[in-house]
């Protein structure tokens, strides 16, 4: 049976559960995960939404989790392990050195989303590097007897999904090998980069934006990006270029244009100032048969963060595209 608590970042509505993954097979002590659920449920339920984050960051977009409670789902989200809720002294910020390794918490979240909806069947949604690890673990339940439609999935909503590593061309050539080669010897050191906190900036109340969230689960400048975890990442990225039929529809959402910068401006207001969209548009069809691609005008990095107009966009765009019972 699951346990839940109320859950002290977000309070009221919100409540969490941890689940203990035991030992760390990446070396840093016991690991778990942390899965959240808003406690108000829709007045009539048509299904739940599993909720992924991204790389330095963590669940606290309360106004999506409405949005979906609004249509008739259960609302649900997943702190990955040593992240946000889930972090515990010690551990490297989000490190794991192979993506597949999450399916064990996804597993778990998963089984507890449907025992409690009397499996009703999940919409996953997922940011970012959330939006890279949703589809290759979907591309591993597909290996499994019955399929994801099989394990109650019944779409996916990917909102920027980290398809392939933004930067100039050799990075992802040459770059790659090389960051490869240290993380064999040195898989937790720090790649050196330039800082920024031109996005972050963008984001929170202390400094542009109108967001408020803990900046020690989220850091205006991000958590540093190791060797290891990066490769983990390249090696995943590379599965999802080589094309999958991942079972069921789904959604991408970006921003119609990047803009990277190290530090705040106007025009970081309205663009992703993470990764490359060009690059999202062009992997998208690596989901499968049934991908929706959008564009959304004056969207950030994460479109549910933007100004208003693009946010409502954005939800406009998922109304369209649902089953018209769940509208």
């Amino acid at each position: 049976m699951t346990t839940w608590v109320e859950d002290a970042a977000l309070g009221a509505g919100y409540e969490m559960s941890t689940i203990d993954l035991g030992d760390d097979p990446d070396g840093q002590g016991a690991i778990e995960a942390t899965l959240v659920r808003a406690t108000h449920a829709p007045d009539q339920r048509r299904g739940a939404v599993l909720y992924v984050h991204g790389f330095s960051d963590y669940f606290f977009q309360h106004e999506l989790a409405e949005f979906w409670i609004e249509r008739g789902y259960s609302f649900y989200a997943l702190d990955l392990r040593k992240c946000g809720r889930s972090r515990r002294e010690g551990q490297t910020a989000h490190y794991v050195s192979d993506l597949a390794l999450y399916d064990v918490e996804l597993d778990a979240a998963l089984a507890t989303v449907r025992a409690e909806t009397n499996d009703a069947p999940v919409m996953l949604s997922g940011h970012s590097t959330g939006g890279l690890v949703l589809p290759l673990w979907l591309t591993r339940l597909q290996r499994r007897p019955g399929g994801a439609v099989g394990a109650g999935i019944a779409g996916l909503v990917l909102n920027s999904p980290w398809f392939d590593l933004q930067g100039a061309a050799w990075m992802r050539s040459i770059g790659t090998q090389a960051i490869r080669a240290v993380a064999r010897v040195r898989p937790l050191d720090p790649i050196r980069l330039p800082h920024t906190d031109a996005y972050g900036s963008s984001l929170h109340m202390s400094a542009h934006g109108e967001w408020e969230y803990d900046v020690e689960w989220k850091p205006l400048s991000g958590f540093p990006i190791t060797y290891g975890w990066l490769t983990a990442v390249r090696r995943g990225q590379s599965v999802l270029h080589k094309g999958h039929d991942i079972g069921v529809p789904s959604l991408v959402l970006h921003s119609t244009g990047s803009w990277f910068s190290r530090g705040f401006g106007d025009r970081v207001v309205g663009a992703d100032a993470v990764l490359d969209v060009k690059q999202i548009a062009r992997w998208a069809g690596c989901l499968g048969n049934e991908v929706t691609l959008r564009p959304i005008e004056g969207a950030k990095h994460d479109v549910f963060l933007s100004p208003a107009p693009a946010r409502a966009a954005a939800y406009a765009t998922i109304d369209a595209w649902l089953p018209s019972d769940s509208r």
